[in-house]
């Protein structure tokens, strides 16, 4: 099966969410969650280690998190019509990306869905997103960012400012899940922008 259909399906804009099995599931889930009220139709991919994470570290199960998608597809169906750049979208978002698919990706080691639909967005010349989850970081992970960025993708670490004083995780969580949308066009109005200061 090339994807199972969720939701609806007359959306214009089209984005890849994948999410591994970092740390901060909650930043998929979140952009899942803003592109169904953006009505931008996501097509999503999770990892098995990002099911375990999921349950351990949100208050959602996993079957909350795949109602959230327009369409889901197996991490194992590389054949998915996601793996092809003849499969038009606007971009793809790993998120978070852990050091396994970030070295994945940074080597074309298309090992499963998540890795093949990165290359595939990479060599289309599409956006490709990941929000990196370690610290403290070595060497070899900047060596890995490097290679990512040089073949065109972007390494956008959920990194939180605090101009506009969070208060709560989910404040947190959604400044960088808005700073990720917003590389694509997408105003989610997550969070409160920059208005200089008063």
């Amino acid at each position: 099966m090339d994807g199972a259909k969720v939701g609806g399906m007359n959306k214009v804009k089209k984005i890849i969410v994948a999410i591994t099995g970092a740390s901060g599931a909650i930043y998929g889930i979140r952009c899942l969650e803003a592109l169904r009220r953006a009505e931008i139709e996501s097509h999503a991919v999770i990892s098995t280690s990002a099911e375990k994470t999921i349950e351990h570290e949100t208050d959602y199960t996993v079957k909350d998190v795949k109602e959230l998608c327009d369409v889901l597809y197996d991490v194992n169906d590389v054949g998915a019509n996601i793996s092809s750049g003849s499969f038009q979208v606007d971009g793809m978002i790993v998120s978070p990306c852990s050091i396994k698919t970030l070295s994945s990706i940074a080597n074309s080691f298309n090992d499963n869905l998540i890795s093949r639909a990165a290359d595939v967005t990479l060599k289309e010349r599409r956006k490709l997103v990941l929000m990196v989850r370690e610290t403290p970081i070595h060497l070899g992970h900047l060596r890995l960012m490097e290679a990512v960025m040089e073949i065109g993708g972007i390494i956008l670490p959920p990194i939180p400012a605090f101009y506009h004083k969070p208060v709560t995780v989910d404040e947190i969580v959604n400044h960088s899940v808005g700073k990720a949308l917003d590389l694509f066009g997408i105003d989610a109005k997550l969070f409160e922008r920059w208005n200089g200061l008063v």
